[in-house]
């Protein structure tokens, strides 16, 4: 079995960071706390952390989840470690921020990949169960990908292409189909095709005058 197999049912591992300029980091304690406490591995920094600080820290700690607290403006350059955990083969690491964060910048985090954005006053229990879901989501987004890698299990089938569009005219026995609209094979002819195909199909097929039947 691989590492990430084993990793499944372990306890999950955050680390919970500050990165930029902003230095208060009580709130990120208390959740730090908060995680521990539900039993969870929580690697927790000082604040002032680079973007490449975190992503190395990531890496080598095998984080499922990072917590970025952001009560001034920093916040708006998770975008940007988004980006770099992408660069490094880190982007089943799931991303989460907490903090002050104007609702319409909420938008912007979200379209760059973060799972959840929790505001002042987050309930202990929603964090605890968010964080959970989503380093479940992402250990097996690994056990995935690692199965793959081995042949464990097939990747998924190509999407087959379209089929050609098709005029589905009813069938009528002993009739050949016909072209239908744009170009596409109908099931049959349409009626007033096969109206035209049955007469001229009798009258080829009548004997002629002293001919046996």
């Amino acid at each position: 079995m691989s590492a990430s197999f084993h990793r499944l049912n372990a306890p999950e591992r955050v680390l919970v960071t500050k990165i930029g300029l902003d230095g208060h980091d009580r709130g990120s304690r208390v959740v730090a706390n908060y995680l521990r406490e539900a039993g969870m591995e929580v690697t927790y920094t000082a604040p002032w952390q680079t973007i490449e600080a975190v992503v190395e820290l990531a890496g080598r700690g095998e984080a499922d989840v990072i917590g970025v607290s952001s009560l001034a403006t920093d916040h708006l350059i998770v975008p940007d470690l988004m980006a770099a955990l992408r660069a490094a083969g880190l982007d089943h690491v799931a991303v989460i921020v907490g903090g002050i964060v104007p609702k319409p910048e909420r938008a912007l985090l979200l379209e760059a990949g973060v799972a959840a954005i929790f505001g002042p006053g987050a309930a202990r229990e929603e964090i605890v169960d968010t964080v959970r879901r989503a380093a479940a989501e992402a250990r097996h987004s690994v056990f995935a990908r690692d199965e793959i890698r081995q042949g464990g299990f097939p990747a998924p089938p190509p999407t087959p292409p379209p089929r050609p569009t098709t005029d589905h005219a009813p069938m009528i026995p002993g009739v050949p189909s016909v072209v239908g609209r744009g170009g596409g094979v109908g099931g049959g002819a349409r009626p007033k095709d096969a109206k035209r195909l049955l007469e001229q199909a009798q009258n080829t097929s009548e004997p002629a005058e002293g001919e046996a039947p």
